[in-house]
C-alpha cells in the first residue's frame, strides 16, 4: 500500500525501517550490515521495454474509445498517461508540455506543444506524430492548442482532459477555444491502461521480483536499537545492489498500526513487530508489496492477528475471480476481521481502509477493491491485495502482494508470506 496516484504522497520519499524474525534474523544481525550486500547483484535474465508497436496500439484503442465515447481529442501532459502512450517523459514545469490524440486519423496527425526552446529535445524525444508546435515565451501556448483542435476540424464536440492535467492548463485551454465541451479522459485513459498486456505484466514480474529479493536481504539487517531511518537506507541499498532504484515505508512496534507510518522516532527492539512497505519500478511498472513479521519471539497474540490477517488475504484472492465486482473482494477481506470481532466497517481495531487498488505506471491507479466499487474484474487487471488490521496503542498487520487477473482467476505476482516466523516464503 504504497502512497501514490490520488494521495500524492510518494513512498520513495519516506523512511524506511524492518526487522526480520526469528530463525532468519532473530537479535543476533549486529555483525551484518550494508556490507551484507557486497555479494548482490541484479538479478538475471532481462525483461523486455514496451515495444513502438504496442504503443501504436494503444493509440488505436484510445481512438476508439474516443469514438464510443464521444469524445474528439485528447489532451495529455506529462505524467504516466502520455508515457503509456508515445514512450515520452517530460517533467513537468509552469510551461506546458503536451500532446493532444485526435479521435480520428492517423498516428501523424497526434499534435504536440512545446516552449520553442525546448523543441531540440523534444524532437529527440517524440516518436509518434509529426505536428509539433513550438511557442516562444511571449506567446500563448493555449492558442496553440486551441489553432490544433481547429486544424483536426473539431469547432464542436468534447475534449478529453487527462486526470493529472493541471487546473491553469485547462482554464487556459478552455479560455482560447470556448465553443468545446471539456470532459474527463478516464473512459480513453483508464479504459486503455487498466488492462495490462503480456508486456506489461512480464514487467511487473520483474519489479516486484527485485522488491522482495530486496526486502528479503534489507530484513537480515536489523539489529536491536537501528531506528527506521536507518533500516530505510539499509533498504535503499539492497535496492540499489540489485540494480534498481526503490524504498519502502517503515514502522517498527505500535507504529505498525500507523497505515502510512509516523513521524514519530522509533528504535527497534525485540519482540517489535516490524512493517515494511514499498516496491520499486522497472521500465516505470510498479511494484508493491508489504511484509510485517517480529523481531524476535511472536506473543501468541503477535501470531492470532497475523494469522487473520493472512486468512483476510487469502479470501480477497479467492473473491478476485473474472465477473466478479471490486467491491465483492473488498467484502470477503472485511468478512473475515469482522466475524473475528474487529470493525465493523472502517473502524479500528479493524480494517481503516480499502483492500486494494490498481497497480501498474502508477502505485496506486484504477480501480479499488472498495465498497460501492461495481466495476467487474476482467483478465490483465492488475491490484494489490493488502487488507489490514490496526490496533491503535499496539500493533498493526497488513500482509501485500499484488495480483493480475486471468482467465482462470487471479495469479500472485510474490509469493505470501508463509507464516509470521517465514515472511519471505
Amino acid at each position: 500500500m504504497f502512497v501514490g496516484r490520488r494521495e500524492f504522497l510518494h513512498w520513495s520519499t519516506r523512511t524506511a525501517g524492518a526487522s526480520l524474525i526469528t530463525g532468519l534474523i532473530g537479535t543476533g544481525a549486529e555483525e551484518l550490515g550494508a556490507g551484507a550486500f557486497q555479494q548482490l547483484r541484479p538479478l538475471s535474465g532481462q525483461t523486455a521495454p514496451i515495444t513502438d508497436d504496442e504503443r501504436r496500439a494503444r493509440i488505436a484503442k484510445a481512438q476508439r474509445l474516443m469514438v464510443e465515447n464521444k469524445i474528439d481529442a485528447i489532451y495529455l501532459e506529462g505524467g504516466s498517461s502520455l508515457f503509456y502512450f508515445t514512450g515520452v517523459r517530460w517533467g513537468n514545469s509552469e510551461r506546458m508540455f503536451a500532446a493532444v490524440i485526435p479521435a480520428k486519423g492517423e498516428i501523424a496527425q497526434i499534435s504536440w506543444i512545446t516552449p520553442k526552446f525546448e523543441e531540440a529535445r523534444a524532437r529527440e524525444l517524440i516518436r509518434f506524430g509529426k505536428d509539433i508546435r513550438a511557442w516562444e515565451e511571449d506567446e500563448s501556448p493555449y492558442r496553440v492548442v486551441a489553432g490544433i483542435f481547429k486544424d483536426r476540424g473539431i469547432r464542436t464536440g468534447r475534449i478529453g482532459m487527462e486526470e493529472r492535467v493541471r487546473f491553469f492548463l485547462f482554464d487556459g485551454i478552455r479560455q482560447e477555444a470556448k465553443q468545446l465541451e471539456y470532459t474527463s479522459a478516464d473512459p480513453v485513459t483508464a479504459g486503455c491502461r487498466m488492462i495490462k498486456s503480456p508486456a506489461e505484466i512480464a514487467l511487473l514480474q520483474r519489479a516486484n521480483d527485485i522488491t522482495l529479493e530486496a526486502f528479503k536481504n534489507a530484513a537480515a539487517t536489523l539489529k536491536e536499537g537501528m531506528t527506521q531511518f536507518e533500516f530505510g537506507a539499509q533498504v535503499r541499498a539492497a535496492f540499489s545492489a540489485l540494480g534498481s532504484s526503490g524504498s519502502a515505508l517503515i514502522g517498527f512496534g505500535e507504529y505498525t498500526a500507523f497505515p502510512h507510518g509516523s513521524i514519530q522516532p522509533q528504535k527497534l527492539k525485540v519482540g517489535d513487530v516490524v512493517l515494511m512497505d514499498g516496491g520499486c519500478a522497472v521500465e516505470g511498472y510498479q511494484a508493491d508489496i508489504t511484509r510485517t513479521f517480529v523481531f524476535g519471539k511472536p506473543t501468541p497474540r503477535q501470531r492470532d492477528i497475523w494469522n487473520l490477517e493472512r486468512k483476510a488475504q487469502d479470501a480477497a484472492f479467492a473473491a478476485a475471480k473474472p465477473g466478479a465486482t471490486c467491491e465483492a473482494v473488498d467484502a470477503a477481506a472485511r468478512k473475515v476481521i469482522t466475524d473475528a470481532g474487529f470493525g465493523p466497517d472502517y473502524q479500528v481495531p479493524g480494517l481503516p481502509h480499502r483492500t486494494g487498488h490498481g497497480i501498474g505506471l502508477d502505485g496506486h491507479e484504477w480501480t479499488n477493491f472498495v465498497r460501492g466499487n461495481k466495476t467487474k474484474l476482467l483478465p490483465g487487471m492488475c491490484f494489490s491485495d493488502e487488507p489490514m488490521i490496526a490496533i491503535y496503542g499496539e500493533f498493526g498487520i497488513r500482509l501485500e502482494d499484488c495480483l493480475y487477473i486471468t482467465e482462470d482467476g487471479a495469479r500472485f505476482f510474490t509469493k505470501q508470506s508463509a507464516s509470521i516466523d517465514q515472511p519471505f516464503g
